[in-house]
């Protein structure tokens, strides 16, 4: 019988599917009432010493006492959660809140004591480590700061759990028993031991869809044609180095299809099966996933259309395929998706229904899209360019870009990753990734349906109030390569995968052409680049003035990348001609072979044989001939000339990029410079500074106070007051301004502040527009400021519709905006601009993640376009940008030190010459917004 305290509502919320260690999902849940028979069971498949590592005794069996109180908990001072898959426990964890002597406690009491037990299958498959995850948020939820354990000390497994996981810990021992307490607050060590393992586990979901041992199409049709054959088809003719299997209900006994074994179900396999692809009608599909699930089928690509894209009957049935898919432990890439393809010589993968795969390169390529997806694989192989991996996710409705990201961080065989994204399900999550991610290899994104303002079709978003423009900025932030068209995407990705990142924006032009360098010239001046003046070579240069002018460049320390402009030949007759494309390429790639690693890029005009001979060409064909030492003087000081960089001289992919105009290559060059730059000033991000007048506890305690006092769940906005004194605790002084309802208050309010004041109008259509006039500046004695009143209720209204306000004025400067936001997809942003209506309407203000770092703080206040009028522009006295950037600093400190502080303003900020004044300030609180990026792993829910 339950008592009132096991009947707690159910916490639904502590439900979430995981990613294991080894890449297969279970579900992590309360245990409740209802478990008693998968608790029993559970229990019998546990081996003996993992029973007496659990209890310190032999405990063969549960009793009937033991199973209720392993089942009824009040989800308060006694939770236990269970790691099930295929509806079954394969783990447990429960805490019992305890008091200072150890025994049992409630409330106010904040500490427990936690235990655990993985079937012995499952060890080894990071389920304990995961399962203290999700026990310490319930734990902090709860109101308990910390946990106690004791374990034996040959239980070696669960105590690395334990000192494994980051948090701050005492060990003991006592009567032949190990004791462990631990702080249950995140650390930066916990934080970067979790996002550690959750990177190794999604990483490794994704690398069982690419490399399975074995692979299964569900769906094959019994004659040609039709989607499942094309799939077989195109995994026979990849080559695929594993098992092939065809799977069709109506398939004969022992029969084969295209020399390919046949099956009725994938139950009939005897040989273990890794990867099914799925191709049959959506109404089939559950069944096919169920006997996948029961076979032990590690993943699944699910091709079958008929989904959420369908309207809301089809979205429901994608969400029940997850459901079902994730109960089995197995990860989907789709529904409706392309297909996947792996060029490694050890796997040869084409489950996909490109009939062509790509050849073997060092890019990694990720689409939504299909039919984006057959485009890029057709325009890469036109252009030479090799494919590591491909992934075209459809749907998405499990494995997306972030997962695949993941992948890609460590993977060997991708240097450079592309993708196109027409929505990105959790921005704040992809930020976090692609920043690591792009620490350590270019990420170049392209994201469709940007202005349409709702997400495809099909696609599960969380909303953002973030205009794209500002989603876009944080993303370049984060080290991404941010292009409009797929055409640029696959432009900047050839530059990256085939050329070292140039040093710097310093460009050597040179070529056949006069016109056609003055044109590369001014496109590099429009895209931020320093162009040297172009060389012009004529239009009689031959290759070997072509390779002496390219050996030249590269050995200028004047120039940081070289672009070779190449157009016809013309004849004495005036007829043009097009010497072999192979003997150009050929000069080009001897000039690159032994000179320092700078970047080259070819722009070509109507010279289809260059292109096609630098696309074909590698920088270490056996006839392309490399100077000797010391030739043409183009050693470089750190290396032995001659030789290139080991990149260069074993990776058969290098090779020169072509263009067909002067615009398409200098952007993709200066996109490599950004980047280059972004990556050199990653390597010190600097620090989030420390200042000793931070008042944080005390802010906390205020905080905690006024959302009491405001009692609205979905938050509100402090009063000025109340707003001045928050921001006070963080150092942010904000200028008193005392109503004015009547002239006679007005005066008596500029004699406590002291003359000169300033008379402003606080209605929102009027407040912070002096452009319309609703402000009064340097008002020096009662009788000006009686006439200030007069004009302002003449042109405005009456006072109590203009709400003026009697403020004491500030040195004169600059006007600008700061403003911090709590976005509920991107995470919490803070923007920085100047005030005023030209600012607003051209959209120009810069944007960047909380918390910022020095260095973000200043780089933020130059990003705009007006940054000029802060440092002197036409004459004028530079204001203090210093304490401008302190002021930004400690607006970051405020929002990320405190979750309920969801929107600060200040408007204006007026910047002096020395110092500057906070004019205007807006503080909204609300409860604590979730925090997905800070809370226990978990998949997205379905």
């Amino acid at each position: 019988m339950q008592t009132p305290s096991d009947r707690q509502a159910y916490p639904s919320h502590w439900e979430a599917d995981v990613v294991l260690r080894d890449g297969g999902t279970a579900r992590i849940r309360p245990i409740t009432a209802e478990d008693a028979d998968r608790l029993v069971s559970f229990y019998e498949q546990v081996s003996d010493e993992s029973k007496y590592y659990r209890f310190f005794a032999p405990y063969p069996r549960l009793s009937a006492k033991d199973v209720h109180r392993f089942t009824h908990h009040d989800q308060v001072d006694r939770v236990g959660l269970a790691a099930t898959v295929g509806g079954e426990f394969i783990a447990t964890v429960r805490f019992d809140r305890i008091d200072s002597r150890g025994m049992s406690a409630s409330a106010p009491a904040d500490e427990a004591e936690v235990a655990f037990l993985v079937q012995d299958a499952h060890q080894g498959r990071g389920v304990a480590s995961t399962l203290l995850e999700h026990i310490a948020a319930v734990a902090r939820e709860r109101g308990i700061r910390r946990f106690a354990a004791e374990v034996l000390p040959a239980n070696t497994k669960m105590i690395k759990v334990f000192t494994d996981a980051g948090y701050q810990q005492k060990r003991s021992f006592e009567d032949g028993v190990v004791r462990l307490e631990f702080d249950l607050e995140p650390t930066d060590r916990s934080l970067a031991v979790q996002r550690a393992r959750e990177q190794r586990a999604e990483a490794r979901s994704v690398q069982r869809l690419l490399t399975p041992k074995s692979v299964a199409v569900i769906g094959v049709g019994r004659t040609p044609g039709g989607v499942g054959r094309s799939v077989l088809r195109n995994l026979r003719e990849a080559g695929f180095t594993g098992r092939l299997y065809a799977v069709n209900s109506a398939f004969d006994e022992g029969g084969e299809v295209d020399g390919v074994p046949a099956y009725r179900s994938v139950r009939d396999i005897d040989e273990s099966v890794e990867l099914a692809v799925v191709t049959v009608p959506a109404e089939r599909v559950p069944q096919a996933v169920a006997e996948c699930g029961e076979r032990g089928v590690l993943g699944l690509v699910v091709i079958s259309a008929g989904y959420a894209e369908s309207g809301p009957e089809g979205r429901e049935r994608q969400r029940e395929l997850v459901r079902q898919a994730r109960s089995y432990g197995t990860r989907i890439l789709g529904p409706n998706a392309f297909g996947v393809i792996n060029t490694s010589p050890d796997v040869r993968l084409n489950a996909s229904l490109a009939p062509h795969p790509p050849e073997r390169g060092r890019i990694g390529l990720f689409t939504q899209s299909g039919a984006i997806g057959i485009a890029l694989l057709s325009g890469l192989h036109r252009r030479g360019a090799g494919l590591s991996t491909f992934v075209s996710a459809g749907n998405r409705a499990d494995v997306s870009g972030n997962d695949v990201l993941q992948y890609w961080y460590e993977d060997p065989d991708t240097d450079v990753a592309l993708m196109y994204l027409e929505s990105i399900g959790n921005p704040r999550k992809f930020t976090r990734l692609a920043r690591r991610a792009a620490t350590a290899k270019p990420l170049v994104v392209v994201q469709g349906a940007k202005h349409s303002g709702i997400a495809p079709t099909g696609h599960a978003v969380q909303a953002t109030r973030l205009p794209h423009a500002t989603v876009s900025a944080l993303l370049r932030q984060a080290g991404v390569i941010r292009v409009d068209t797929v055409t640029e995407m696959v432009d900047a990705g050839l530059l990256l995968a085939g050329q070292p990142l140039p040093g710097g924006p310093r460009v050597a032009i040179l070529g056949n052409s006069e016109s056609l360098g003055l044109l590369t010239y001014d496109a590099c001046v429009a895209d931020g680049l320093r162009p040297l003046p172009p060389r012009d070579l004529t239009t009689g240069a031959t290759p070997d003035d072509f390779r002496a002018a390219l050996v030249d460049a590269l050995s200028d320390d004047a120039c940081d990348s070289v672009i070779v402009t190449a157009i016809p030949w013309v004849g004495e007759d005036g007829a043009t001609a097009s010497p072999e494309g192979e003997e150009l390429a050929a000069a080009l790639r001897a000039a690159a072979a032994g000179c320092p690693a700078k970047p080259v890029a070819v722009v070509h005009v109507e010279l289809g044989g260059l292109a096609e001979a630098l696309a074909a060409a590698t920088r270490t064909r056996p006839d392309a001939p490399v100077p000797a030492p010391g030739a043409e003087g183009c050693a470089h000081p750190s290396r032995p000339a001659g030789r290139l960089p080991t990149a260069m001289a074993t990776d058969p992919t290098y090779r020169i990029p072509a263009y067909p105009a002067a615009e398409r290559a200098v952007r993709a060059l200066s996109e490599a410079v950004k980047y280059g730059q972004w990556r050199r000033e990653a390597k010190e991000p600097g620090k989030v500074h420390e200042y000793e007048d931070i008042d944080e506890s005390g802010a906390a305690q205020r905080i905690d106070e006024l959302l009491v006092e405001q009692g609205d769940p979905r938050g509100a906005t402090l009063a000025e007051g109340d707003a001045r004194e928050l921001l006070g605790r963080y150092g942010i002084d904000v200028r008193e301004a005392l109503p004015a309802p009547d002239p006679d208050a007005a005066v008596a309010a500029a004699h406590a502040l002291g003359y000169p004041v300033a008379l402003k109008t606080t209605a929102p259509h009027l407040r912070h527009r002096a452009d319309l006039g609703g402000v009064r500046l340097d008002l020096a004695d009662e009788e000006q400021l009686r006439r200030a009143y007069a004009e302002l209720t003449v042109a405005f209204g009456k006072p109590a519709e203009l709400r003026p306000v009697v403020q004491p004025m500030a040195p004169r400067g600059v006007d600008t905006v700061v403003r911090a936001v709590i976005d509920p997809a991107a995470g919490a942003v803070l923007s920085f601009g100047l005030a005023g209506a030209a600012s607003e309407l051209l959209g120009d203000t810069g944007h960047r993640l909380i918390p910022v770092t020095e260095r973000d703080a200043g780089s933020l206040v130059r990003s705009i376009r007006t940054a000029p009028l802060l440092f002197g522009w036409r004459g004028s006295a530079p204001v203090d940008t210093p304490a401008l950037e302190e002021l930004l600093q400690r607006v970051s400190r405020l929002v990320d030190d405190h979750p309920e502080v969801v929107a600060v303003s200040l408007e204006p900020v007026v910047v002096a010459q020395r110092g500057l004044s906070v004019l205007g300030a807006s503080v909204r609180l609300a409860p604590p917004p979730a925090r997905s990026d800070l809370g226990p792993r978990a998949l997205p829910g379905y």
